[in-house]
């Protein structure tokens, strides 16, 4: 530590005091401010690498997402004359021969450079239909074609005369848009341009975000009411008896999902263990057995049981604080167990509630492989509908849009949370 000196001969402050100085005369204000600058320095080198794992594997990546749902520039880099032409002109506009003399030179360089399948991918995103239409005039423009062009593109088909198709080819000659964002939410542009809502039967994204928060808020519930019976439990038993029991609900995180998975997946089908029992102990018939897989409820029993020690820990947590004599002081003082419980001992249980409710509906909210394998067709979550569009139809845009309206959901639910709760009071343990 360095030495402290009043230097006489130093000069002073306004008040006339002496100023303090280090044993080598430096004023100790500016010691100090250095010495602050130097752990500071130092504390930073020593985090900096795990600020570069969480830069380059989940800021980037989650960056990269956002930017492919409102960025795609698969038309537009491929199709540059058409694409001018679209700046170039008004909405509403019909395509002059010009239109047609572009759209002609762009497809025939893009049928050469064999991304023509990139463009009718694209384009049939927005448009059903729209891939064979590119691909096979492709084909068919090997050899070139002479003006006038519109009559030599619909003598190949004559669906280029659709108004859809240009406006739709409109929309995705700017490489930016917000068109994957109003297909997440079951809407579309007409061929004014104008947002409406699509078909009854396309009708899919609205109806799966919806089930997905339902069916998560139900498993959320469920846990807590088998969660809280048992973290009392835990709580209230001796260290040793309590510790026998916290194998049993850590047990779940030693064994594979997939293999949890599956395993409900034997018990709970026609077939299986649990409509054996029922039916062996008269419940239902041999002919009455419950179809309790592939559907809604295949998906709350499994993730139930998978996400249950989520909520058991921070709510144990919590209640191994709790100090026992303040129920019995309730008690002593005329409160029925109820109303101890009710008043006393539930709300200083609710930080472990919060942190497991809160961990837990997230979870639920993004799982993936318990109901892509016990879901079925009713069961299926918001995730799923992602995992098919970058692993299947290849619609990665799609894909990053359903995620990033997943994403501000889960935030918009912690900030409520936060303003309802208060972060500060989230215990995890």
């Amino acid at each position: 530590m360095a030495n402290i000196a009043l230097d006489p001969h130093d000069a002073t402050t306004s008040e006339g005091e002496a100023r303090l100085t280090t044993a080598d005369g430096k004023p100790l204000a500016r010691a100090l401010a250095r010495s602050q600058r130097r752990a500071r320095r130092r504390a930073f080198l020593l985090v900096l690498p795990l600020l570069a794992f969480i830069l380059l594997t989940f800021v980037i990546p989650i960056g990269q997402m956002l930017q492919r749902s409102f960025y795609n520039d698969g038309f537009s880099r491929n199709m540059p004359e058409v694409s001018a032409w679209f700046a170039s002109t008004e909405r509403g506009t019909d395509p002059d021969e010009a239109a047609w003399a572009a759209l002609a030179t762009d497809l025939k360089a893009a049928a050469e450079a064999r991304t023509i399948g990139m463009i009718g991918t694209r384009i049939n995103y927005d448009l059903s239909g729209a891939r064979s239409l590119f691909t096979s005039t492709g084909r068919s423009l090997r050899g070139g074609l002479e003006p006038p062009y519109r009559e030599a593109l619909l003598e190949i088909n004559e669906g280029w005369d659709n108004p859809m198709l240009w406006s739709v080819m409109r929309e995705a000659s700017q490489p930016y848009t917000a068109n994957f964002y109003l297909a997440a939410v079951d809407r579309t542009r007409d061929e004014d341009g104008r947002i409406q809502q699509v078909e009854e039967r396309q009708q899919v994204y609205v109806m799966l975000f919806t089930r997905t928060f339902w069916l998560s808020l139900v498993i959320t519930g469920l846990t807590f009411l088998l969660g809280f019976p048992i973290a009392h439990l835990l709580a209230t038993l001796p260290m040793r008896k309590s510790n026998l029991l916290m194998i049993l609900v850590l047990l779940p995180f030693w064994t594979s999902l997939l293999v949890r998975t599956t395993s409900w997946m034997v018990l709970l089908q026609q077939q299986g263990v649990v409509n054996d029992v029922l039916v062996w102990l008269g419940v239902i018939g041999n002919d009455q057995r419950l179809q309790m897989i592939y559907n809604q409820t295949g998906t709350i029993i499994a993730m139930t049981h998978i996400l249950l020690p989520f909520m058991v820990l921070p709510l144990y947590s919590v209640m191994r604080t709790i100090n026992p004599s303040y129920v019995r002081a309730a008690k002593s003082l005329g409160a029925t167990s109820w109303t101890a419980f009710r008043r006393i001992y539930f709300p200083q249980t609710l930080p472990g509630l919060g942190a497991g409710a809160l961990l837990v509906f997230i979870l639920a909210v993004g799982y993936y492989i318990t109901p892509a394998l016990v879901g079925g067709s009713s069961g299926q979550l918001i995730s799923n509908m992602i995992a098919m569009h970058m692993t299947s139809t290849l619609n990665w845009s799609m894909a990053a849009a359903l995620a990033a309206l997943l994403l501000a959901s889960v935030l918009v639910l912690y900030w409520l949370y936060d303003r309802l709760v208060g972060i500060d009071n989230l215990k995890l343990g």
